[in-house]
Formats: structure tokens, C-alpha cells, sequence
């Protein structure tokens, strides 16, 4: 469980650190770059569902089924800090500072740490949280308009230099941009899986307090750190 949250929060966390008005008539790509390159910090809410496809004894007319939903509040600041704090139906926090990523569930009252950089090698967060531009590692392409967005694809581009190229988790990412913010995403794995996120209630460049991406673990916690 706790390798499958992090693994989307981060890569939806890569996704997310950037934006400004843009008019309405501009491209899903273009409103995604302006986003990325002028937003220093964001926050909002986030639903966060896992779908799958019916099975042979379940209404086929009904679309992808809802598995599992979870809910809360996000907040990043360019570059590589963010929390992801999941508040429903469990509590659950993604938290890095730039240097070290936290996963703290309460529930099982342990705050696990590890290097921000191993951790987020294998994820879009690797590129979107730096300086980079978005077009240095992605091809992005438009899609569809629906549900009253703007779709993209982004598409790694391949680095002949490059040891791995199948690090990314995900085998299709596609960001629903609509007025210049990303109000939707949706992950693809190579097994089919599906995670749809939709965000609302979206601050751009807010002021945050000096600490906000600090953690430090109730006493009596287990901590777990790895190297």
C-alpha cells in the first residue's frame, strides 16, 4: 500500500508544480506550459480514484468501476518540495523538503524516510520539479476535448544516453487543462490500471511559512529510514 501511494502521489505531484490566467482559446499543451513555467507555488483539494474495467458478471454499459477513493489537500513549491495529505476515508501524508522524502500514516503510527533523489528518480517529479522545461523531456500532444477539458499527452522522449528507459511508472499520462489549470489527470499502468485524480479550489503562488514542508514525527512514532 505504501509503495502504491507513493508512486502516485509522486507522479502526480511531478505533474503539478506551476500557472497563470490563460485565455481560453489556447491550446491544452500551451496552457500546460505557462503553467509550469510561471507558478512557483500551488494548492487545492484533490479526489483521487482507482478504476478498473467491469468483469464478465457486471454491467458492461456502466464504464470503469470505482475501486478505491481517496481525498485531501495538496500543496507544492517549484523546485521538489510538496505534501500530498490524504484525509479520507484514512490519514496519510507524502511530504519532501527537497532532500528527503516522508510517508507518515498514521494509522500505523510510522514516519518512513528516505533520500528525496532515489525516490523520485523513477517519476515525472524527477524532471517537472527542477528548472527544466517541460518540451526537454516530453512531447506533448493534444488531445480530445471532454468533460470540459482540454486533454494531454505527455510522452517521454527517449535519451540515447540514458541507462533505463523504462523508469516512469506509468506507461500513459494524460492532464486535463481547462482556464489555464490542470483540473484533472489520469495515470496508466502497464497492467491497465487506471488513477484519475481531479483537483479543485487551486491557489496559485500563495505565500507559505518557512516550515510548511518541514515534518517531525509524533513521539512515541516508529521511524523507518532507508538508504
Amino acid at each position: 500500500m505504501q509503495r502504491l501511494f507513493s508512486a502516485l502521489a509522486i507522479g502526480i505531484a511531478s505533474i503539478l508544480i506551476s500557472n497563470v490566467a490563460i485565455a481560453e482559446g489556447e491550446s491544452g499543451s500551451e496552457q500546460l506550459r505557462q503553467f509550469v513555467r510561471n507558478s512557483k507555488t500551488v494548492e487545492g483539494d484533490f479526489v483521487q480514484q482507482q478504476l478498473r474495467a467491469p468483469k464478465a458478471n457486471e454491467p458492461q454499459d456502466k464504464g470503469l468501476k470505482v475501486v478505491r477513493q481517496t481525498q485531501g489537500q495538496f500543496v507544492f513549491q517549484r523546485p521538489g518540495r510538496f505534501v500530498w495529505d490524504t484525509q479520507k476515508p484514512y490519514e496519510q501524508k507524502l511530504i519532501t523538503n527537497g532532500t528527503q522524502l516522508i510517508l507518515w500514516d498514521k494509522d500505523l503510527n510510522q514516519a518512513t524516510f528516505r533520500p528525496a533523489g532515489q525516490a523520485l528518480a523513477s517519476t515525472p517529479a524527477a524532471i517537472l520539479f527542477g528548472e527544466s522545461s517541460l518540451d526537454q523531456h516530453f512531447e506533448l500532444i493534444d488531445g480530445e476535448e471532454r468533460l470540459g477539458m482540454k486533454w494531454v499527452a505527455l510522452v517521454p522522449k527517449k535519451d540515447p544516453n540514458a541507462k533505463n528507459q523504462n523508469d516512469l511508472p506509468y506507461t500513459k499520462i494524460s492532464i486535463g487543462m481547462t482556464n489555464g489549470l490542470p483540473k484533472a489527470l489520469e495515470l496508466i499502468d502497464g497492467l491497465g490500471s487506471v488513477v484519475l485524480v481531479t483537483l479543485d479550489n487551486i491557489k496559485l503562488n500563495v505565500n507559505l511559512p518557512a516550515n510548511r514542508f518541514n515534518f517531525i514525527p509524533p513521539k512515541g512514532a516508529e521511524v523507518v529510514r532507508l538508504n
